[in-house]
């Protein structure tokens, strides 16, 4: 009788090899710079091939057994996805399957080809291989432990995966593209900033699950974007598990880097790996741009969107209110918000869009979905972290609050009341409302349009408010947000009030679209009496500069006057503003506030108004040589004029473009007033074809000044 194989007859793998390029290529995979460097990036739903060497003997389907073991986590289970055991065998593939599967493609002397399917489901991570070996006659068992991990992404190329999307044109922008756009400024003068994602850098795939790890999402819902998108908003910002980045917005960075001075992602990632201390410092665009990098590098298709005159709801109540007291003084407190927060609204606010399906939700929520890893409110009604969404757009626009996640806060963010109160002892509220602007809010949503790149304007911009909301003051948006207020507790009551009587006083604050930097301008509140009486009006005028999330910096001047309107006539307040006036006390963006508040003597008529516009700054010139060669040393030279009669001191600029150069700071001599600024820096192009660089000057006296250029660079 034959006896058994022994177990110096059983194959032996003595390597493995991934074909990280090749697979790179099916996979769309091949721009991470991991990938050159020999790792294997692939994504569930599809199969890639590995070879197995065997440098003894080759492989005897009628004598060996091959089993490939991929694991994940720290402890791996076939029963909850986290190990799967496959048999390599020489049977084709199911077509219609979505699971796990291994086949042998080929063999020859010395290697054996193997495909293996990844299951449409699977956790994304980090995955490492185990090979074992046997024979059929009882042979003892070989293990090779693959010295190479793989990285297993989200495929929003393949049906079955959640985050499918059909139109591979949007997946080139919202996965593939790693350069480009987030909208800034007042909304009468929005101005898109370029920004470098730079997902496919080494530093970042390792980086995102050191973060999934910090953030306490089990390993087993790995593989669902919905909690993975999640747990990315708390894990980007600092305030909870120290995460990525510090959110600061007083002006006062000098113990790290001012949010301006930020060109792209990757700086800040790179410096959180090799440290694992919270980066210093950002804001609303910086957290929108850092996540938008981690989502793409995962795979989940996302964009940046910018939400202008943004509200920030802090109790709940889907209304912005706004409090004065009996001298017609604005209140610093929220005083009928238990919370102790007080609600505010940003001149612009940005987070992002992920795209998936929601099978937590009913059909029809699936599609886009907002996500804000700015850490404004805790989530969950205040008892969670601080993270939000995924919020579905499609049940925002429906004013469906009742669903996951976060509904009530971004739909107040696009569709709050504004609401100005002035005190009244006489009421139950302790206030009685002098206006109420259902339209101030949610004014435009901009986002760059898919594959198109404008390097000197902003026609590459995209308005998605309606995905958001129905047209401003149709019958259906208000109808959205009543149905809204009365599925929410703390909204109901607001309300309820009844409307003011009809006024016989007409206000009208002059808006100001732009004012250049080191002009004056005028402030004028117009007052017309269309009543039958003459009355007496109390109006003040005020001009103030603010932070660009609505927080007042400084008060710049203000106006009182007392009219006599006689009927049918017009009166008006006028206050002008010299340069003297506003640029000691001028702030980031560079954006200022103007307010007016009248009252009728002998009647309940009141009225406020206000207006943000930007203070405008020079852009950053950047002329790039002509004929930019691969691997050759070339010069870009940025220039401006100083539009202060100020010599700007501790200067410098930071460039990024990815795939193109590093990213760095350049120091520089201070700028005399009004002088002409020209510096040329050297550079080598480190990649072939169409390129982005994107910079940043900065003073102590002038920020903000921002500038980029496309270039094609040529073998």
């Amino acid at each position: 009788m034959e006896g058994p194989i022994p177990d110096s007859e059983t194959l032996r793998v003595g390597g493995v090899h991934f074909y990280p390029k090749e697979n790179g290529k099916n996979h769309q995979t091949s721009k991470f710079e991991l990938v050159e460097k020999g790792t294997p990036i692939v994504r569930r739903g599809q199969s890639f091939f590995v070879a197995l060497r065997t440098p003894v003997r080759g492989f005897d389907e009628s004598r060996d057994f091959i089993k490939l073991t991929f694991n994940f986590g720290p402890k791996p289970s076939p029963l909850n996805g986290t190990k799967f055991n496959l048999n390599a065998e020489k049977k084709p593939f199911h077509r219609t399957e979505t699971s796990w599967a291994c086949r042998i493609a080929a063999h020859d002397k010395n290697s054996i080809s193997v495909e293996v399917r990844i299951g449409s489901e699977t956790c994304v991570g980090i995955w490492n291989c185990v090979v074992e070996t046997r024979t059929l006659r009882g042979g003892g068992p070989k293990y090779y432990n693959c010295p190479t991990d793989m990285y297993i992404l989200f495929n929003p190329w393949d049906p079955n995966d959640t985050t499918y999307m059909s139109d591979v044109e949007l997946l080139n922008e919202y996965v593939l593209e790693d350069a480009g756009k987030v909208w800034f400024g007042p909304y009468k003068t929005t101005h898109g900033r370029h920004w470098a994602f730079g997902q496919f850098d080494d530093c970042v795939l390792p980086l995102v699950c050191i973060l999934l790890e910090k953030s306490g999402i089990p390993f087993t819902s790995r593989g669902d974007p919905v909690l993975v998108s999640r747990a990315l908003t708390k894990m980007t910002n600092s305030n909870d598990d120290d995460g990525l980045l510090v959110g600061r917005w007083d002006g006062k960075y000098g113990d790290g880097v001012a949010p301006v001075a930020w060109t792209g992602s990757v700086p800040i990632l790179e410096q959180y790996f090799t440290t694992l201390k919270p980066v210093k410092y950002g804001q609303c665009w910086v957290f929108s741009c850092v996540l938008c990098t981690v989502a793409r590098a995962l795979g989940i298709p996302c964009r940046v969107v910018t939400n202008y005159v943004s509200a920030h709801d802090t109790n709940s109540s889907l209304t912005v209110d706004i409090y004065f007291n009996d001298d017609n003084k604005q209140i610093d407190f929220d005083p009928n918000n238990p919370t102790g927060g007080k609600d505010s609204i940003w001149n612009f606010h940005v987070w992002n869009d992920v795209w998936m399906t929601r099978p937590d939700l009913p059909i029809g929520y699936g599609g886009w979905q907002a996500i804000d890893a700015t850490p404004q409110e805790r989530s969950d009604g205040g008892k969670g972290s601080f993270q939000c969404g995924p919020a579905s757009v499609a049940a925002v626009r429906k004013g469906q609050v009742g669903l996951s996640y976060d509904i009530p806060f971004v739909l107040a963010e696009v569709n709050a009341d504004l609401v100005h109160w002035k005190r009244d002892t006489s009421t139950a509220f302790g206030f009685k409302r002098m206006t109420c602007n259902n339209h101030h809010v949610g004014r435009m949503i901009l986002t760059k349009k898919p594959n198109e790149f404008d390097a000197d304007g902003d026609t590459d911009r995209e308005d998605i408010l309606d995905q958001y909301k129905n047209k401003e003051g149709s019958r259906a948006e208000r109808l959205t947000l009543l149905n809204a207020a009365r599925s929410t507790r703390n909204a109901a009551q607001y309300f309820e009030f009844e409307e003011n009587p009809v006024n016989d006083f007409e206000f009208d604050l002059v808006e100001l679209d732009k004012v250049q930097i080191g002009d004056s301008f005028r402030v004028v509140a117009k007052i017309t009496n269309k009543g039958n009486l003459s009355r007496t009006v109390q109006a003040d005028l005020g001009a103030e500069s603010v932070y660009y999330m609505g927080v007042r910096a400084q008060e710049v001047k203000k106006a009182t006057g007392k009219f006599t309107v006689a009927p049918g006539k017009t009166e008006e307040l006028k206050m002008t503003v010299k340069p003297e006036d506003y640029l000691p006390k001028l702030v980031e963006y560079g954006i200022m506030k103007i307010t007016a508040v009248c009252v009728v003597d002998g009647t309940s008529q009141s009225w406020f108004e206000e207006d943000d516009f930007q203070i405008i700054k020079p852009v950053l010139g950047m002329e790039v040589a002509a004929n930019l060669k691969f691997q050759q040393q070339s010069e870009v030279t940025y220039s401006f004029k100083n539009p202060l009669n100020t010599r700007l001191t501790e200067c410098s600029i930071r460039y990024e473009g990815p795939g193109y150069t590093r990213c760095g700071t350049i120091p520089l001599n201070d700028v005399g007033e009004y002088a002409d600024f020209k510096y040329t820096y050297e550079f080598i192009p480190k990649q072939l074809g169409t390129q982005r660089w994107v910079a940043t000057f900065t003073s102590k006296e002038l920020v903000d000044i921002v500038g980029s250029a496309v270039v094609e660079v040529s073998s």
